[in-house]
């Protein structure tokens, strides 16, 4: 069974950039990458006006459903057939891709850490944080060179829902973080700490020392309604 590790953040604050230097690092052999863009629900029936009116920072744009089921998949040892996303098209792919797991599978993307489903999913949890400019400018230049966006388009879309969404979905998750790192500027520690965490689950897997995740009591609904009948 391989071990899984979520990497969730805000829209450009390096997820896909650190898991890729990362896996690079520790050898592709061993390491399966899924990013969660993939997911996004498919809109061909849509027109483009219909699909640039689409809030792609909010939940309701994944195709949750397919994504638990497909990354459950993969958490027990089988192969599944990923679809693909185009982004200048904004709706799927008529093509997919067999993403085999490997040893370690990583799963990257704004919606990582928000789904309970998900989550319960994952061996070690990942926040990527950034600075709202950081972000901002790495995002314009991705947009713009990478996926064929005006400037004007990529700067409406980051104020009225890139933003407002990760303040109100996506950070908000960086609660259920085993790991929270910050990724601003060149100069900073990120690949290094990400690199030990990777090789390190890869460790437990070669050992056959991977456990299930020891779940807190600290708060559970027993625990606080207990408390509250001790004040009572």
């Amino acid at each position: 069974m391989p071990a899984i590790i979520l990497v969730g953040g805000a829209s450009s604050s390096g997820k896909s950039y650190l898991t890729r230097a990362v896996t690079e690092a520790l050898g592709p052999e061993r390491i399966t990458l899924l990013t969660l863009d993939d997911y996004y629900k498919d809109q061909s029936a849509m027109t483009m006006e219909e699909r640039l009116q689409v809030n792609y920072d909010h939940p309701n744009a994944f195709d949750w459903r397919l994504m638990r089921q497909q990354i459950r998949a993969l958490k027990e040892g089988q192969s599944i057939e990923k679809p693909i996303y185009d982004f200048k098209e904004r709706t799927r792919s008529d093509r997919t891709e067999i993403i085999v797991p490997k040893d370690l599978v990583v799963i990257e993307g704004i919606m990582a850490l928000v789904d309970k489903q998900l989550r319960e999913l994952g061996d070690v949890r990942v926040f990527i944080q950034a600075s709202a400019e950081r972000r901002f400018l790495r995002r314009m230049i991705r947009d713009i060179k990478e996926r064929g966006r005006t400037m004007e388009s990529v700067v409406a879309q980051y104020f009225a829902t890139v933003q407002p969404m990760y303040d109100e979905v996506v950070k908000p998750s960086s609660i259920y973080a085993d790991i929270i790192l910050n990724n601003d500027g060149v100069a900073n520690l990120a690949i290094d700490v990400l690199t030990v965490v990777f090789a390190q689950q890869l460790e437990k897997v070669s050992q056959g020392t991977l456990q299930k995740r020891a779940m807190s009591e600290e708060f559970t609904d027993e625990v606080f309604a207990s408390l509250l009948r001790k004040e009572d």
